[in-house]
């Protein structure tokens, strides 16, 4: 595998990055790729009322038309996100809207929820039923929507019968004004009716779990409004955290000056610390998925301690390709032998310090 990606990423990193992902996604969803073996039961992870066979999961963004979910599962990937997806097709902004800063192993896009739409990825989840892997649909709302919650409900309508979570996306920075739905009165009526036409969808389906996903640029007053609404309401868990509009520490600075949300390496630092001020604030209400900048298993280890029972990985991909799921595998069973403690123990143990340090 190893060998494979040092031939493919010189093809892949010659074309502009939206190509070299398009190229990726169809390759996935055409190809027969080799079933990667059972996880061991050490990093089984019980969360939400889901059991996942191991933590590491691809975020929300790589395959936003749920066009490849069971590929990505045989990679290795305890779980899948698809989307942002939302009710109505629509291009999103113009191109070129994603950017690799090579020597910082990062990216910057401004995509704007481009996607085919509901139905179109409907079609595709309706046609894996039955097959295993736990598969969650990231939800949001059209540009010119009128009434954005309404654009949740439906997505949760949609998708009842084929998701295995939602994602309520409000923290993308690339739809003018969708963060505004962070403020706490504006969450407060979009969760209060996320969560009403989830559990109507109950009475025919399984009761998916309903998940919030932010930013990381929030202040800790904004973060307890957003905890304090999610705990009020009973959500089941909180991923923290979306690419941010900050430009910490770039090395690379060709396209320092686009506009977008940066994600990769350069947002780890920041994201873990909103994490662990989040998971501190939540006091063990609900799991939370932790997500920035893991591009192995240390990053990912400092992740879990600092309050994720789950991470999610999309950028690093880009420079360290599909073995890195199995490198951040093997790494987290060691860190559990050496520490002597369960995952589930791990979670947390360096929150208070990670939220109390300075962002480096």
């Amino acid at each position: 595998m190893r060998g494979l990606e040092r031939l493919v990423r010189p093809i892949l990193f010659a074309l502009d990055p939206e190509t070299a992902h398009r190229l990726t996604i169809r390759t996935l969803a055409s190809a027969r790729l080799p079933v990667s073996g059972p996880d061991d039961q050490v990093l089984n992870v019980e969360a939400f009322g889901l059991r996942f066979p191991n933590p590491v999961g691809l975020a929300a963004g790589f395959d936003k038309n749920a066009e490849a979910p069971d590929a990505i599962l045989t990679a290795g990937f305890g779980f899948v996100e698809v989307g942002t997806v939302t009710p109505r097709p629509q291009p999103g902004n113009p191109r070129p809207r994603i950017f690799r800063l090579v020597r910082d192993e990062a990216v910057i896009n401004r995509l704007g929820f481009n996607n085919e739409g509901h139905a179109a990825a409907l079609k595709r989840l309706e046609g894996r039923a039955g097959r295993p892997g736990i598969v969650g649909v990231n939800i949001g709302a059209n540009k010119d929507s009128t009434d954005r919650a309404a654009d949740y409900v439906a997505g949760i309508r949609t998708f009842a019968a084929v998701a295995s979570y939602f994602t309520l996306n409000v923290s993308s920075p690339n739809t003018p004004g969708l963060r505004d739905l962070q403020q706490e009165a504006a969450l407060d009526d979009l969760i209060a009716r996320a969560i009403e036409a989830r559990d109507e969808t109950a009475t025919e389906h399984p009761r998916r779990p309903l998940l919030l996903k932010i930013a990381p640029d929030v202040s800790e007053a904004e973060l307890d409004g957003i905890v304090g609404v999610a705990r009020k309401r009973g959500i089941d868990g909180l991923i923290v955290s979306n690419t941010t509009i900050s430009r910490p520490r770039l090395v690379d600075v060709r396209h320092n000056g686009e506009a977008g949300g940066l994600s990769g390496r350069p947002l780890f630092a920041l994201s873990t610390k909103v994490l662990a001020q989040a998971y501190l604030r939540v006091e063990g209400a609900f799991p939370i998925v932790g997500v920035g900048g893991i591009d192995s298993a240390e990053a990912a280890w400092t992740k879990i301690r600092a309050g994720a029972s789950l991470v999610q990985l999309y950028s690093a991909l880009v420079y360290k390709g599909p073995s890195l799921v199995k490198d951040i595998k093997s790494g987290l069973r060691d860190k559990l032998a050496s520490s002597n403690v369960t995952l589930a123990n791990a979670v947390g143990q360096d929150a208070a310090a990670i939220a109390a340090a300075p962002v480096s």
